[in-house]
This record gives structure tokens, sequence and C-alpha cells, in this order.
């Protein structure tokens, strides 16, 4: 039987939350939304697991260049607890770092005016799907 299930990408931030979904096959992530930062944010993302009939939820983990958890770190894990608690579903983190300026530079690439490019909820998608695809690329079977 072909699975059919989901893997949601997550790239946390204070203000906004750039949230990414895999194919059904795995293979592709796509940034699809961001969401506000607020007190919605949990129910929103939990409404988009069930939309998307998610099994897996990877949350981008911020480390610092020597590869240690950043003082941002200690907000994601809160915000990991409630996910778990939200959800009841699997929540991995994957090291995002450099995700948001490979985001700016992939939109630069993509053409993507500087205008548009400075539009920080498009970074947030892109950093989303970022994090998805390393996850995906790594967890090949």
């Amino acid at each position: 039987m072909k699975q059919t299930k989901r893997i949601l990408g997550i790239d946390y931030g204070e203000k906004r939350i750039g949230i990414a979904v895999s194919d059904p096959m795995k293979i592709i992530a796509k940034g699809i939304k961001v969401i506000e930062n607020s007190a919605n944010a949990l129910r929103e993302i939990q409404h988009i697991a069930m939309e998307y009939d998610v099994e897996i939820i990877v949350v981008g983990m911020p480390f610092n260049l020597k590869g240690e958890r950043g003082t941002m770190a200690k907000e994601v894990e809160v915000f990991i607890d409630k996910l778990k608690g939200s959800t009841g579903l699997e929540i991995v983190t994957w090291d995002e770092r450099f995700t948001s300026h490979t985001a700016h530079e992939t939109l630069r690439t993509m053409g993507v005016k500087k205008k548009q490019r400075q539009e920080k909820s498009q970074i947030d998608l892109m950093a989303s799907a970022l994090i998805l695809q390393g996850y995906l690329d790594a967890n090949e079977s």
C-alpha cells in the first residue's frame, strides 16, 4: 500500500511562522503559508496538519555557527512542547543554519524583484521549504 501521509516543515520565528508541506511521496517540499506567531498559531498549525494528513512535523532548530543551540533555541523548544501537546504528532528538529540566507539567495536566483525579496514572509515561506527539503533529502528511503 502506498504512503499518503505528508510531512510538515516549520520555520519558527518570533513574529511569523513559515509552513511547508511535502508531497504524498515525501520527495518535494513546498512552502504553503506564513502565519502570524500569535495565540492562534498552534490551532492553525493543528488545522493544517489535519488538512494535509501529516504524520511528522519538522521544526527548524536555530544553531549558532559552532553548532550549539542559540538563544532562540529555548523559545523553539517551548514551542515544540506546545506543538506536541496540541497535535500529538511526532516532532523532529532540523538544523536551520543558513536557511534564511539560502532562501534570500534562492529568491534572487529565481529573479524575484528586490522589493519582494525584502518581504520577510517570502523568506519565511522559502526557509520552511528549505528546512523540510533538507530533512526529506536526508531521509530518502
